[in-house]
């Protein structure tokens, strides 16, 4: 598996480019509305005003991180990404059961047929009307990576049917699984799972954890083991600043772990300068961050690694060192 799948069809790793690998573009109004209304991204003019933004201050690509039957807009990615030149990577998969009507499938699917509907989306196209009824209506477009949601439940009974079906379809497709991480959880716990079903440590991603896990050991559990971390708090100052940001990486770089580091900006519609002008906009990293990261003494090829080289691996299921 050589191959990148975006939402226009397969890339090399060579056309990948500079890649944020956790970012929300095109979400319609659901269940994470009604949680949290930044969570509704749908005006489409915008959503491609902030991506031309970013294309122009260097960005190739980047993952949209919303899954199946979720609000994902799947049908409107492929416009934007072909009116942006961007390319997008989109998700199949799961997210936490609170972003979920009570009534939705995914409360009482079996773990095989879970399993399908995963592989399905990256092998032959993702569907379009999962939001809200069993999903039968599949599109073009293919997801290129495989997203699940960890929270406070772990692996509880109905958490761990979900966490099967993901490892399942991402040992059938070779597609990575990116895990949403909450604060109160054991990221070591559920990479053991994995683990124990046969996916590769180097086929993970734990998100979120530069703001979920304070202790830079549970940091250092996950990558020992040979998987991936991508930092996502950057330019969120509700959490910490952009210095403490850059501390966590320069001391994980220091460790020798640079080949497995990510970065992103996990966007929501309030922080995107074309729905918000406060905001910081998709382009943050590319155009105040990396300067941030090159002032610190954080070197070029470093800063290549992680938006480049290290996307690239993870994407096409890669070794390390290739």
């Amino acid at each position: 598996m050589k191959e990148i799948i975006t939402v226009t069809g397969p890339i090399t790793s060579e056309e990948l480019g500079f890649c944020q690998c956790h970012e929300h573009i095109a979400l319609s109004k659901g269940k994470p509305y009604d949680i949290n209304p930044a969570l509704c991204i749908d005006d489409m003019w915008k959503s491609l005003e902030e991506m031309k933004r970013y294309k122009s201050a260097g960005g190739d690509s980047f993952i949209e991180a919303q899954p199946c039957g979720c609000n994902r807009m799947t049908e409107e990615l492929k416009t934007l990404s072909k009116k942006s030149g961007v390319h997008i990577i989109a998700s199949t998969g799961f997210h936490k059961f609170s972003f979920y009507p009570d009534k939705h499938w995914i409360h009482s699917i079996s773990t095989p047929e879970l399993e399908e509907i995963f592989v399905q989306e990256v092998t032959n196209g993702m569907y379009t009307d999962a939001d809200r009824t069993y999903p039968t209506v599949q599109c073009e477009s293919k997801a290129g990576i495989i997203k699940t949601a960890y929270d406070a439940e772990e692996l509880s009974p109905r958490y761990k049917k979900l966490f099967l079906a993901a490892a399942g379809a991402s040992l059938r497709t070779g597609r990575a699984l990116m895990i949403h991480v909450e604060q109160d959880t054991s990221p070591a716990l559920l990479l053991d799972f994995l683990l124990s079903l046969g996916v590769k440590p180097e086929n993970l991603i734990f998100c979120h954890m530069d703001r979920a896990c304070k202790d830079i050991k549970a940091h250092e559990d996950i990558l020992k083991k040979g998987s991936y971390l991508e930092f996502d708090t950057i330019g969120r100052f509700k959490y910490h600043s952009d210095e403490h940001e850059i501390q966590l990486i320069q001391s994980l770089i220091r460790l020798g772990f640079q080949e497995q580091l990510l970065y992103s900006l996990d966007t929501t519609r309030e922080r995107l300068k074309s729905y918000n002008p406060d905001g910081t906009g998709l382009d943050y990293i590319l155009t105040t961050f990396n300067n941030s990261l090159r002032l610190s003494g954080i070197s070029e090829d470093t800063i290549h690694k992680i938006s480049v080289e290290n996307p690239a691996r993870i994407l096409t299921g890669s070794a390390f060192g290739t």
